[in-house]
């Protein structure tokens, strides 16, 4: 099994998923700013390691469900339920985000940067979901196995994306505000227009399923 692919596969798919602005990367720009880079980064050091464990963790629930394909089916029905809620609510019903709001996000004790940032890490749980769905198309385009060697170098591309992303924050938020202010303000459309496509193709994917 190719090493590389997984670890490729793990760094786009943690810059995809990190780079839209969020409670994550904003509170370690913010945090940056008030602070410097170093204890941004020790903010930083604590959100990686809750990642390395929630993509372990996410690895874990997508061998098994791979391994039990009544269990795929379900998840897949309750997926397009929700996927279609979130699209009508976020295309509807959602208030625009507001990029201040933000500001109050970081804790203001200096000594415990890096406890502040696993706390802030562990209250996010769309990456188990997240990764647990790249892993299982990766599986099954065959570039993907559910073996040590290749979980490790998936899990290791997600890190190091995330380190990635969250190091440009830091490093370069007040160049990229602008950027970053009209994320925020399309967040809403952007968001319902993914999880719409999503809900299409697992609508796609339960009628070859079933018929």
């Amino acid at each position: 099994m190719n090493v590389f692919l997984p670890f490729f596969c793990g760094y786009l798919a943690a810059v995809i998923g990190v780079i839209p602005p969020g409670l994550i990367n904003l509170t370690a720009a913010k945090v940056s700013l008030v602070d410097g880079k170093k204890r941004a980064m020790v903010f930083v050091l604590g959100v990686l390691l809750i990642i390395f464990f929630q993509t372990y963790i996410s690895v874990i629930f997508a061998q098994y469900i791979d391994r039990h394909n009544e269990v795929v089916i379900l998840l897949r029905e309750i997926g397009l339920v929700i996927f279609i809620a979130l699209t009508v609510y976020f295309l509807k019903f959602a208030k625009k985000p507001n990029s201040s709001n933000n500001e109050h996000a970081v804790v203001k004790s200096k000594r415990s940067r890096f406890f502040v940032g696993m706390f802030v890490s562990a209250i996010n749980f769309f990456p188990i979901p997240y990764y647990v769905l790249i892993s299982m198309t990766m599986a099954s385009y065959s570039v993907f196995a559910f073996e040590p060697v290749p979980e490790y170098s998936f899990v290791l591309g997600v890190v190091l994306g995330s380190t990635t992303v969250f190091y440009l924050y830091v490093a370069f938020f007040n160049k990229m505000k602008s950027k970053a202010d009209f994320f925020i303000n399309n967040m809403n459309k952007m968001i319902g227009t993914i999880t719409g496509i999503v809900a299409v193709v697992t609508l796609i994917n339960l009628v070859k399923e079933y018929f």
